[in-house]
């Protein structure tokens, strides 16, 4: 099992330094968060948040860390999935977002707002400049899905003992 803690410690790096870049994003590059990227926020920091604490448990709580992990990438994919569609499809965005005033009502916005507070003026339908030519939600969608299917490999990861058998 020590190496599911290796691993779901890897993705927790992972999830934290995404985090970072979209900190570095939103501070130093005037990205302002929508609130469906700070629900991708949530996403990876709920990835982090498990994995850290699952891997400092005994192996089977560690693979429950793991499908707890893979339900918050899934979300923070469909949501990335979500955000790409309504960037393609600008007229669909009504000029207001009304996930903001609930989505800033929420305990992490109101302790920790420079991390998950939605800006009132940022739309998810702005389209911001790629970042070697990925947009914002499709980076989200690619990290999303690359944590997902190592935690799926982490959780039906072969025990090594036993007589080779599933």
């Amino acid at each position: 099992m020590k190496t599911s803690k290796s691993v779901l410690l890897a993705v927790a790096f992972i999830a934290l330094a995404i985090l970072a870049a979209a900190l570095y994003l939103q501070h130093f590059q005037d990205m302002q968060p929508c609130p469906l990227c700070v629900i991708q926020r949530y996403a990876f920091a709920a990835i982090a948040l498990v994995c850290l604490i699952c891997a400092s448990l005994p192996g089977v709580a560690q693979k429950a860390g793991a499908g707890l992990g893979i339900l918050a990438g899934l979300g923070g994919a469909g949501t990335a999935i979500w955000h790409l569609w309504i960037i393609t499809h600008p007229s669909t965005s009504c000029g207001r977002d009304a996930l903001e005033a609930p989505m800033n009502a929420l305990p992490p916005a109101t302790l920790l707002p420079s991390v998950f507070k939605v800006d009132a003026y940022a739309l998810c339908s702005t389209p911001y400049e790629p970042i070697l030519g990925l947009s914002i939600p499709q980076w989200s969608l690619l990290w999303s899905v690359v944590l997902v299917v190592i935690l799926v490999a982490t959780l039906f990861k072969r025990n090594g003992s036993g007589n080779g058998r599933y």
